[in-house]
Parts: structure tokens; C-alpha cells; sequence
């Protein structure tokens, strides 16, 4: 948002042509959004003072309004998470009166950038501010690929024109490639401006900039896809399109396929009318999210979710109350919102004593800072189900005094409510656990109870002692070591009013599988620290998977990552661990490979396990990997490709996949990558690295050589091969970096999904910034190929 300041007096022709000019360019961007005519925009557009909030003291009238490219206010749109109407955020609360909720709204952005804090001057136009932010966000992250590029390059030609007058020198349009980060060399550069000055003036205008445009993303390994399909006096027919999806992309269509796509992409009526594909709708098609390497049939919800929730893998959040490190990072309610807007399905809450009968939430024995316990629970019970419907687990590391933990509960009854599960679901007592779809809406609370779950329907329930009783201080879930041993001897007083709430996540101790197979209930599960967990997964890996196919079992991080980070998850997954709770706060590899593992399934926050991993009797084992139902070897082909090779792998007509091709595979491109330093002179080298995570034997990571000075659209020529085993537990990520010779390489982007997810053929891939969020123009164009070994 612009926080608009006083600027320099102009004279009154100069400013009716900056007017002018800038009113031209608001209509250009206005149609590239697709918002002609559109009120909220037009609101926007207009601006307003608004009061930003800092502090109590702090409080300074700014004017917001929306720039001319209609993505920028002082902030870019796109990096907006929510729109918070009211006093909802940590910041409004402190700092306002309550007199001033219905004007107050709030700006969470993505990443860890703090909150906008602002008050309208009406209740009205507080809403008017949150409605067109809100519609402009969504319609901004509804562009098509196409529309989002072509912003894109407009907004960085506006940049480059220096002197707005326009047109484009020789200097500005230097200017211009490193801005879309391309280096070029003088001479090259000024052939390319030869070849579009038609008029011989020194600078490029009008015609000549889309002439300039058209060259620069004008794509050859399209031409040559195209070329090779395109049989109808140079356009492809729905016969020619029907081809190219049974040969190359490997998908049963049918001619009423082919023409509902042509009647959906085609930009060129003409063509369209005469059933035509025209080079620039078969290129608008490819970059469809349908089109591309997440196959769509598994982006929705597609997996049997009457399953009981022990045979599901579940998103699951370490110290989620912690924006940054554990040892002094603030605590905050906006991190559970983070993480439950990123599908997170389980939460934890570390509960101390606070001041005034309020326990707070923090990481004990450390200076990380507090919040209060019921404002944590109201945030949960706020954002739990606007990613996913399904059940929200609360686990609770309870350190409060028995009069505290009656405040805990008494908040999470008055503010759950009813979709707080106090008992088990249906008559008597249960023998399973109900599944996530029984579950939907719900909130379950995971920690200690004082008793059986069987003895609430055992007669001698009604005569026991309804005050506090002492339970050894077990509690797993404490992270420190040296803590843990200090309080061995300790024991933990409950209140029975928290203990009641504990239904189907009861915390105990574990003394090894054969004691939990014969003493534990269903409902009784255990933590394990991550060290713990990997040294059983290497030494039982079989009885691992046996012991939570009947039961839960949550995974952690060692209380030595004081700076939050992570571990890796795949190994806990392929011993069937549910919970492999992983710091969300930290951006890696590790939380990249979870967000890939719940890239499906509708972002659920649940993925059902294998169902040799939900079988009581089981001999799967991910380490020796014996012969099962679980071994389908398959042959990854992944190909960056070439300009000018032809398609990349050709097989016999009428061929079956297993089929080996004819012909040795090709290579790929990537466009539009974003630059890893913003300085001008800044370009990236990129490199592709593929990589393959699952059971042991499938772990794998190849790549390319670098591309020198272009982040734009560089081109490899290499061929990727990987062995794959168990396909059902296999990720695949694709990662994009900047290489340097004298220091490590630098993320530029990665993309990461189920192996059984991929679509074959000629597929863009999605690139997701550090922080899990779209990179709006930026892509990668691959072949794959996915054949029986």
C-alpha cells in the first residue's frame, strides 16, 4: 500500500501529462486484471487516510492507495495473506480501545513479515477497505499464467522507461533485461534493437515494444511441440490435439476432449469458430493448472476419508506458537493462524501459570515471549477450518497448577464449543478411532488423562474421586533433556476438568512395542523425540509400522534445535508416524517436502497411508524392502529440453507404457526466474536439481549444469533417469538454485509432490518461494515419463 508523502511541486502542464500518462497506464492494467469498470478497484485506485497502528504511542494518519500497476500499495498485493476485519490481531488489541472494533482491520502478509495495523475513520469504509483488498488479493491469485506474465514484463517496461516518455533507448532497454534478469551481451543486444527500430528513430515505441516483447518470449521448444502436431494448414485440429494427448502426454482423450479445450483456450475467435488451436492457445493450455505436473484428479479431494484417523499421515505443527527461534523468538496467535492456513491439522501449546489466573503460552525456561492461553484458542477456533474441514488435534504440554488447567478448560468449553469432543463419538465405549470424516469440525485434545478411558463406562466411574489426583510427569513431549531429568521424580498434579477432555490422544510414556501391543489402549499414544524415533525406525522399522497401524504416534524435534530447525520427516512417514510435527516457522527443505506431502488430497491436512501400512500383520519394512505389494519398480525419465530437438521421447505407434521409446529422451526451460539479489547488475545462473525422497533405496538427486546470465529463459540439454521402488511413499522435488563457484548455490525456487502424483508428458512446473507461496510468472518445462522397470 502507498504510504503517500508530500512530493515536489510540478508545473500544471507536466502534471496534466503525468496524469494522462498515468491514467493510460492504470486502463492497460486495469484490462490485463480483467477489472474494467470494477468499483472496489476504482476505491483502491482512489485512496484514503487511514490511522496505522505501532503501539500504543505510535499512531500516525498515513494516505493508502493502490499504484498504478494495480498490485502494489506499499506492499505488493500478492504478498497479502488475510484481510482481518475488526481488533483481531495481537497489535489492535494492545493498542486500541474497544470502542474502535468496527473500524479496525488488519493486513497479515505471507512470510514473516509483520502485520498492517490500521483504523478507518467509519465502520463503513473499514469494510470497504477489507472488501476490495480482499476481491483485488483473490483476483490477483486467479490470473492465469499468461495474464500474471504479461503484467509482469509490462510493469518492468514501465520501470525501464527512465524518462516516461514512452519509449525505450538503447540504455533503457539494457535497463530492462536486467530487470527480468537477463544478461545479454552489447552486441547481441543491439541487434535485437535493430531488428525491432522498424522507423530508424533510436528508440523503440508503440509496435516496436510489442515487436521487442513478442521476441523476447518467443518460446522454440514450443515451436517445436507445435510444429510436430499442428497438421491443419498450420493449426491443430481436435484430431492433431487428440494425438499429441494420447502420444506425448500419456491422457485417454477423446475428440469432445480436444474440443472443449480448444473452445476453452483459444484467444482467436476466427480459430476458435473453425475448431482450430492456434500456437498461443495450445501454449495458454499448457500453462493451465490442469495441464501441468500435479495430476488434478489428486489436487482435489480424492482419497477414502472413512478411514479411522490412525491410517492417515496428518500435517502436524512443533511449538507453533513460536514465529522464530525457540530460545528468545517471539510468541505469537498469529503463527497458529500461519499454520493452520497452511492446512496444519495439529497445533501444540506449551501451558505455563500466568498472572491474574491466566495461563500463557511460551517456551519454558527460555525468553521467548508470552500470549495469553484463551487468546491462542480463540485464533484456533477462528482460522481451524478455512483451509481444511477436517479435525484439528490441540496438544497440550501442560506445566500449569491444578487451579490453571480448570481456566484451560473452562476456556476451550466456552470458546469450542460444541466442536470440542469431550466424549467418544456414538454408544459405549470404542474399539477404533473414528474417522477424519466423522470428525470434520471438530477440535481433539491430546494430553494426560487421570484414568482408563474404559473406566467412564465401568460402574465404579460414578465413585471416583472428582478432585486431583498425581500422575507420574512422563510427558515425553518435553523437549529439553536436562529438564526432563530434573522433574523424573516429579509428580503432576491434573485437574479432572482437563483430564475429562482428553478422549482419543491420551499422552503415556512408552516402554517398547511389545508393552504397548499389550498394556495400551487404541487411544493411547506416545511421543517420541526425533533421535529416539530414527533409532527405532533403523533398528524396527516393521514393528514401527505394526504398532501404528492400531495406534497414534507423534514425532519431534531434539530440544538442541534452539534455532527451530528441522529434521527430515520421510523416514517417520515411511514407518507410518502420523504426527511428524515440524517446526512451520522455519523455512527448509524438510518443511518443503511437507508441503508437498499434503499437496493433495484438497490440502486436507490428512493423506491416507498405503494400505500395506494399515494392515495388522504387515511385512513391509522400508529399510531391507522384502518382496510385497509394495515393490513397483518404476523408471522416472525427467527431461529438460532442448530448442530444436524434437519431441522428446518417441515411441512405436500404438505402444503401452512400459514400452521402452525409440529414441534416446531429451532435455527443458525455465521462464521468468525470480532474481536471488535485487541489485540491477544482479543476474542468476540457475541450475535444475531433481531430487527423490522415500525409502532408502529410492533417495536420489541429479542435475543440471549452470545457464550463465539468464534467469529469464534459459534452456539445458541433460537427461535425468531415477529407479523408483515404492512409488506410493516417493516424493519428487524439483529445485531450482543460483549457482556460485565460491560459495554455496542459492534458492530460487522448488516445487515438490507425490510421486504417484506426477503427469507425464510436456508439463510446466509450478516454483514456490522459500516461503511455500506461488512465484506468479516463474515456471519450469519438463518432460516426464514414468514406465514399469
Amino acid at each position: 500500500m502507498s504510504c503517500m508523502r508530500k512530493e515536489p511541486e510540478i508545473s500544471k502542464t507536466e502534471e496534466l501529462r503525468h496524469h494522462a500518462r498515468s491514467q493510460k497506464v492504470i486502463q492497460t492494467n486495469v484490462k490485463l486484471l480483467g477489472m474494467e469498470g470494477d468499483p472496489d478497484l476504482q476505491f483502491l485506485l482512489k485512496g484514503g487516510d487511514l490511522l496505522k497502528v505501532k503501539s500504543h504511542s505510535w499512531k500516525k494518519t498515513r494516505f493508502f492507495k493502490l499504484q498504478e500497476d494495480c498490485k502494489t500499495m506499499w506492499l505488493a498485493v500478492g504478498d497479502i495473506s488475510v484481510v482481518r476485519i475488526g481488533r483481531q490481531s495481537e497489535g489492535l488489541r494492545k493498542n486500541t480501545e474497544e470502542q474502535v472494533e468496527g473500524r479496525c482491520f488488519s493486513i497479515m502478509f505471507k512470510g514473516h513479515r509483520k502485520n498492517l495495523d490500521l483504523i478507518a475513520s467509519s465502520e463503513e469504509e473499514a469494510r470497504q477497505w477489507v472488501k476490495s483488498l480482499e476481491k483485488l488479493v483473490s483476483n490477483i491469485s486467479n490470473l492465469s499464467r499468461q495474464q500474471t506474465r504479461e503484467h509482469w514484463i509490462f510493469s518492468c517496461l514501465r520501470k525501464a522507461d527512465k524518462n516516461k516518455d514512452d519509449k525505450l533507448s538503447q540504455s533503457e532497454v539494457k535497463s530492462f533485461l536486467r530487470l527480468i534478469n537477463i544478461e545479454m551481451d552489447d552486441e547481441y543486444a543491439e541487434m535485437i534493437f535493430k531488428k525491432c527500430d522498424k522507423s530508424k528513430s533510436g528508440f523503440l515505441s508503440g509496435e516496436e515494444i510489442e515487436h521487442f516483447y513478442d521476441l523476447l518470449t518467443h518460446r522454440e521448444e514450443i515451436d517445436v511441440i507445435y510444429g510436430e502436431y499442428a497438421k491443419s494448414t498450420g493449426f491443430m485440429s481436435p484430431d492433431n490435439l487428440v494425438d499429441f494427448l494420447l502420444k506425448e502426454q500419456r491422457e485417454k482423450a477423446t475428440l469432445s476432449d480436444a474440443q472443449k479445450i480448444i473452445e476453452k483456450y483459444e484467444p482467436d475467435e476466427h480459430a476458435k469458430a473453425k475448431k482450430l488451436l492456434s500456437k498461443d492457445g495450445f501454449l495458454m493450455y499448457l500453462h493451465h493448472p490442469e495441464a501441468m505436473v500435479l495430476n488434478p484428479e489428486n489436487k482435489g479431494l480424492y482419497q477414502d476419508m472413512h478411514q479411522p484417523l490412525n491410517h492417515y499421515f496428518i500435517s502436524s505443527s512443533h511449538n507453533t506458537y513460536l514465529m522464530e527461534d525457540q530460545l528468545k523468538g517471539p510468541s505469537s496467535t498469529e503463527a497458529y493462524v500461519r499454520a493452520l492456513l497452511k492446512g496444519c491439522r495439529c497445533v501444540e501449546l506449551d501451558c505455563w501459570d500466568g498472572s491474574d489466573d491466566e495461563p500463557v503460552i511460551y517456551h519454558g525456561y527460555t525468553l521467548t515471549s508470552k500470549i495469553l492461553f484463551k487468546d491462542a484458542i480463540k485464533a484456533i477456533k477462528e482460522y481451524a477450518f478455512k483451509t481444511s474441514d477436517y479435525p484439528v488435534i490441540l496438544s497440550l504440554e501442560n506445566h500449569c497448577s491444578v487451579e490453571q488447567q480448570a481456566v484451560m478448560a473452562r476456556h476451550m468449553s466456552s470458546i469450542l464449543g460444541s466442536a470440542l469432543v469431550t466424549s467418544p463419538l456414538g454408544e459405549g465405549m470404542p474399539s477404533d478411532f473414528p474417522s477424519p470424516e466423522e470428525l470434520k469440525g471438530k477440535f481433539l485434545i491430546k494430553g494426560k488423562r487421570l484414568n482408563k478411558l474404559e473406566a467412564a463406562f465401568a460402574e465404579e466411574a460414578a465413585a471416583e474421586d472428582t478432585g486431583v489426583t498425581e500422575e507420574e510427569d512422563s510427558n515425553d513431549d518435553d523437549e529439553e533433556e536436562e529438564q526432563k531429568e530434573k522433574k523424573s521424580k516429579k509428580k503432576l498434579k491434573l485437574a479432572k476438568e482437563l483430564s475429562d477432555m482428553v478422549v482419543y490422544c491420551k499422552s503415556v510414556h512408552f516402554h517398547g512395542f511389545e508393552d504397548a501391543r499389550k498394556n495400551l489402549s487404541f487411544y493411547e499414544m506416545s511421543s517420541f523425540k526425533e533421535g529416539k524415533a530414527m533409532k527405532l525406525v533403523e533398528e524396527s522399522a516393521n514393528a514401527y509400522i505394526r504398532h501404528n497401524v492400531d495406534k497414534l504416534s507423534r514425532i519431534y524435534p531434539a530440544g538442541s534445535r534452539t534455532d527451530s530447525s528441522n529434521y527430515n520427516p520421510v523416514p517417520l512417514w515411511n514407518a507410518g508416524c502420523q504426527i511428524v510435527a515440524l517446526n512451520f516457522q522455519t523455512n527448509c527443505t524438510d518443511m518443503d517436502i511437507n508441503q508437498g506431502k499434503f499437496l493433495v488430497n484438497g490440502k486436507s491436512g490428512y493423506v491416507l497411508k498405503p494400505e500395506f501400512m494399515r494392515e495388522a500383520a504387515t511385512e513391509f519394512d522400508p529399510i531391507t524392502l522384502t518382496r510385497g505389494d509394495w515393490l513397483k519398480h518404476k523408471m522416472l525419465h525427467v527431461m529438460v529440453r532442448p530448442p530444436g530437438r524434437g519431441p522428446a521421447l518417441r515411441w512405436p505407434p500404438g505402444a503401452k507404457p512400459g514400452t521402452k521409446p525409440d529414441t534416446k529422451p531429451g532435455i527443458i526451460s525455465a521462464q521468468q526466474l525470480p532474481k536471488v539479489n535485487q541489485k540491477k547488475s544482479s543476474i542468476v545462473d540457475p541450475l535444475v536439481k531433481v531430487e527423490v525422497y522415500g525409502v532408502p533405496a529410492d533417495v536420489a538427486e541429479k542435475e543440471t549444469a549452470p545457464v550463465s546470465n539468464n534467469g529469464f529463459n534459459p534452456a539445458w540439454n541433460e537427461n535425468f533417469q531415477f529407479d523408483v521402488y515404492v512409488p506410493e511413499l516417493a516424493l519428487v522435488r524439483f529445485l531450482i538454485e543460483d549457482h556460485d563457484s565460491t560459495s554455496d548455490n542459492e534458492f530460487v525456487g522448488q516445487y515438490t509432490l507425490p510421486f504417484n502424483s506426477l503427469q507425464m508428458g510436456y508439463r510446466h512446473v509450478p516454483l514456490l518461494d522459500r516461503n511455500g507461496n506461488l512465484l506468479p510468472s516463474a515456471g519450469l518445462f519438463v518432460h516426464i515419463m514414468v514406465v514399469d522397470a
